[in-house]
């Protein structure tokens, strides 16, 4: 394979992990990326970090685009996959850590599956990205009405073909959760999900991260169920009890 993947990165006060993230992009095997990072407001502290990373490291492949204001990070990963270039587009947060061979098995696998959304198993890491040693395990496949009951797609695993699923149906809505309501977007639109169960990704969490705040958590939930989805009311509450056991599963 030799296809330009787009990465997108939105950037908000990611100072302090920028560059170990910038460093897991450019170890991969797989070289025929780029990378936009959108730095979600002109005045935040990440910019000079990025500036002077791309400077050191002489990186061309490296794309900076500044959002004017704090936006959020659906607009501005929307904004990264509107510049993006290549065939692929794939997402990672600014404070996770790829594998070296992520983007090269997950490709692989893609290409394997003929699919047009894929996504990986990943562990979850410390604040200092160390793996804690637990692992989530990815099914095979998600099709939609699953995967309302299981929000196991992680967002710096996501690859999409963009030849198979245009641009127009990445625009992740600009709520909390965008990511998890762009998945289920695309997956009601007819698509499947496959999921290569290797751990490829190190998602970092950080102990005030927005994650870890469990009654957030559910309030994110619910509100994709009701508002998002348009859910019934009982259908909902069918759901959000499956969800809540996976997502106890997954962490202990």
């Amino acid at each position: 394979m030799n296809e330009l993947v787009s990465i997108v990165v939105p950037v908000y006060h990611a100072e302090r992990y920028i560059r170990d993230t910038l460093d897991s992009v450019r170890n991969q095997t797989y070289t025929m990326w780029e990378l936009l990072l959108v730095a979600d407001g002109e005045e935040d502290p990440t910019i000079p970090v990025i500036q002077q990373y791309v400077e050191e490291k002489k990186e061309e492949r490296i794309r900076l685009l500044i959002q004017k204001e704090n936006r959020g990070a659906a607009l501005a990963r929307n904004r990264g996959v509107s510049q993006a270039q290549g065939r692929y587009i794939a997402y990672l947060d600014a404070d996770d850590l790829w594998k070296e061979d992520k983007l090269q098995k997950e490709l692989d696998f893609l290409t394997n599956k003929a699919a047009a959304f894929v996504f990986t198993g990943y562990e979850f890491g410390d604040e200092n990205a160390v793996g804690t040693g637990k692992v989530v395990r990815v099914p095979e496949v998600l099709k939609y009405k699953e995967a309302l009951k299981n929000t196991t797609i992680f967002t710096s695993t996501v690859v999409f073909d963009t030849q198979e699923i245009g641009k127009e149906l990445l625009e992740m809505p600009n709520i909390k959760s965008e990511d998890t309501a762009l998945w289920w977007k695309v997956l009601r639109s007819g698509y499947d999900a496959y999921g290569l169960d290797e751990n490829l990704v190190i998602y970092r969490r950080p102990a005030n991260s927005l994650s870890s705040n469990k009654l957030e958590a559910i309030r994110r939930i619910w509100n994709l169920y009701r508002k998002a989805e348009k859910l019934s009311v009982p259908y909902s509450c069918y759901n959000f009890c499956f969800w809540a056991v996976k997502a106890v599963l997954r962490r202990v």
